[in-house]
């Protein structure tokens, strides 16, 4: 029998009417699928890396992605340029030496910002896992986290066969939302601290120059766009690095948080619309030869929740340029805030480098669990600089070793020793950039 819960729909709560739904217990046998030393959630750059590092680290790794690819923003959202991080190493430089051969810088220690085919990133990503052992499991999606005595015992999914179960010695949450996580627990938080706004989302789509003249075409219900102060982000953003005539463009933005599932349906037909409306700016605006070519399956997210872990990750670490004891990776990314409150404004703050600690992955409760990914232990100020795919690369890299090294040592997460984690890393080619200075 359903019983009756009172509960506010979101945002201020100030003069806001409750409503009343029923909620329902639900229980019932599930079937254990299989069972692995370390089962990543996620598979995007940090559950990508993940998997991969933990496997080369000898261990038997299941992988489960919630759609038929792998890859994240990169190929999901359609992201499909990498943001300078000054730091290209680890996994995150055998990709580009493997699929972008051409923008591999001699050094570790520099940047770049290569344009990529997402669908050519969704194939390597396919063929990696399989060289490496993991068993990937698709259209799998999480529902919820199995966990006694300060344990994870198991994650259940949603898959084509219904829900299984996967079990594990060490789990790594890459969800992107910290979906294992909180559902186990831990305590997290999201957005702003003041109101709790997350930055906005964009759909990205991609541009083909046709060589000639298209003609235009805006569907009924989508915006004009009349000058670039009427566009979404009031500014031009887009990418045309190679010579295949392949635009890339980040031009859409639409206020709401992708965890919500409310503010996503309102913002992946808002953002639909948009899209159209620009691609016709475009096509008036120096374009004329373009038709759109690709638009990403879902609209991508820049922010939802960041866990309370060990240590937050903070404005003042990055500002500052903080050096850590602990550094699992490496970043020069600028502070990047696109506007919560729906603003055509991005905050854009230059930083010189700063280190991001292997504490923000781990939550206090849990001993057999890490957070890789943009949903660390980080305020909305410092996820705005740490949340670019090359750095989740690294992050995840970093959380698949350590897991491994939790089961050779017998420890949990939180015991796992630097020492030995950096040099686990060092054999996966992961440099780290050393400043003069001590590490605190």
């Amino acid at each position: 029998m359903g019983t009756e819960k009172r509960f506010y729909n979101g945002g201020a709560r100030t003069g806001e009417e409750s409503r009343t739904l029923t909620t329902y217990g639900f229980q019932r046998e599930i079937k254990v699928q299989a069972a692995a030393d370390v089962v990543v959630i996620g598979g995007g750059p940090a559950g990508t890396a993940a998997a991969v590092s933990a496997a080369r680290s000898g261990k038997k790794v299941i992988l489960l992605e919630k759609s038929a690819q792998l890859g994240g923003m990169g190929t999901l959202g359609n992201v499909s340029v990498f943001m300078p991080i000054g730091n290209v190493t680890g996994f995150y430089r055998e990709l580009i030496a493997e699929v972008l051969a051409d923008s591999l810088p001699s050094e570790h220690d520099k940047s770049i910002a290569p344009q990529y085919s997402p669908f050519v990133l969704r194939h390597y990503l396919n063929e990696k896992m399989r060289r490496e052992g993991v068993a990937v499991y698709y259209h799998a999606e999480f529902v919820g986290s199995i966990a006694a005595d300060g344990q994870m015992k198991a994650v259940a999914v949603s898959t084509r066969e219904g829900l299984l179960t996967f079990e594990a010695k060490q789990f790594i949450d890459c969800t992107g939302d910290a979906r294992v996580a909180i559902d186990a627990g831990v305590p997290y938080a999201s957005g702003r601290p003041e109101d709790g706004l997350t930055q906005p989302m964009t759909l990205m789509f991609m541009m083909q120059n046709t060589g000639k003249p298209v003609r235009r075409s805006l569907p009924e219900g989508c915006p004009v766009y009349e000058t670039v102060a009427d566009l979404p982000q009031g500014r031009r953003l887009y990418w045309e690095q190679n010579d295949d005539g392949t635009l890339l463009v980040n031009m859409t933005r639409v206020k709401g948080n992708g965890a919500k599932v409310e503010e996503v349906n309102r913002v992946e037909t808002e953002a639909l619309r948009q899209v159209f409306g620009v691609v016709d700016y475009l096509q008036r605006n120096g374009f004329e030869n373009y038709i759109l070519s690709h638009v990403a399956p879902q609209t991508g997210v820049r922010e939802t929740n960041q866990i309370e872990g060990l240590y937050t990750l903070t404005e003042q670490d990055i500002v500052e340029g903080r050096r850590f004891a602990d550094v699992v990776a490496q970043t020069n990314y600028e502070i990047d805030i696109h506007s919560p409150d729906g603003q055509k404004t991005t905050d854009e703050r230059k930083v010189d480098g700063y280190d991001i600690p292997y504490r923000c992955m781990i939550p206090e409760s849990l001993g057999n669990l890490l957070v890789a990914g943009r949903a660390i232990s980080a305020t909305h100020v410092a996820m705005s600089s740490m949340r670019v795919q090359a750095t989740c690369y690294a992050l995840g890299q970093a959380a698949g070793a350590a897991a491994a090294i939790a089961i050779d040592e017998g420890c949990a997460c939180k015991d796992v020793p630097i020492a030995k984690l950096h040099d686990s890393l060092a054999a996966q080619n992961v440099k780290f950039f050393k400043p003069a200075g001590a590490a605190v």
